[in-house]
C-alpha cells in the first residue's frame, strides 16, 4: 500500500522503536503556526490536473510509543474552506454537486487501526472518513518526518500521509468522466505535545 493515496486529514500515529516511550502523549495539530496542510489533486476531464487544499482543519494524535498500534488520530475539516485558487470553481465545489457544505459543513477522520512497519518509520493508519454524510473506511499511508524539541520549549512530531478516494463512494454526484473518478489526498502535519 505504499504510495497509493487519501483526507487528514489524516495522518498519523506511528513510530515504534524510532521513538522512546517518554515521547508518548497527545499532540495537537499546529493550527496557530499553520504547519499543516491537506491538499488534493484530481484529473480535469483527463486534460490537466486540478490542485487544491482545505485551509481550515484541526485534529490531534494520541501517540503510544511503546504500543504504537494503540495510537489514535482524529481530524476535523471545515469543508467550506476548500480552495482551488479560483472563486467560481470553489463556489461550485461547495455546492450540492460536490461537497454540499450547507448540509455537511465538516468532514472527519477517526482512526480505528494502526499498523507500523518493522523500522517504525512508516505505518498504515486505517479509519473512518466521513464526507458529505457518508462514512467509509480508508487507509492512510503515513511516514514519520521527524520529532524533537522545538525552539520555543515544546516537543513536536511531524508526519506526511496520503490516500486515494473515489468520489462516488461518498455520494458526490458530479460525473466528470473516468479520469476524474478518484481524488488523491495528501496530509502534512506538525503536532505539538500537550
Amino acid at each position: 500500500m505504499k504510495k497509493t493515496l487519501l483526507a487528514s486529514a489524516m495522518t498519523l500515529a506511528l513510530a515504534g522503536p524510532a521513538i522512546a516511550s517518554e515521547h508518548s502523549g497527545t499532540y495537537a495539530f499546529d493550527t496557530e503556526g499553520a504547519h499543516q496542510f491537506i491538499t488534493f489533486e484530481v484529473s480535469h476531464l483527463g486534460f490537466s490536473t486540478l490542485y487544491g487544499r482545505f485551509n481550515d482543519f484541526d485534529g490531534e494524535i494520541v501517540f503510544d510509543a511503546e504500543n504504537p498500534e494503540n495510537s489514535k488520530v482524529n481530524v476535523t475539516i471545515d469543508t467550506s474552506s476548500v480552495d482551488s485558487n479560483h472563486a467560481e470553481r470553489d463556489k461550485h465545489l461547495r455546492s450540492e454537486d460536490f461537497l454540499f457544505v450547507d448540509e455537511y459543513p465538516e468532514a472527519t477522520f477517526r482512526s480505528t487501526r494502526v499498523e507500523v512497519d518493522d523500522d517504525g518509520e512508516e505505518a498504515d493508519v486505517t479509519g473512518e472518513l466521513t464526507l458529505r454524510g457518508v462514512t467509509r473506511e480508508v487507509t492512510l499511508e503515513v511516514e514519520l518526518q521527524g520529532h524533537g524539541e522545538d525552539p520555543w520549549g515544546g516537543y513536536r512530531m511531524g508526519f506526511d500521509a496520503e490516500t486515494e478516494i473515489r468520489l462516488k463512494d461518498f455520494g458526490i454526484p458530479m460525473d466528470l468522466g473516468p479520469a476524474s473518478e478518484t481524488v488523491k489526498l495528501e496530509i502534512s502535519v506538525e503536532g505539538i505535545r500537550q
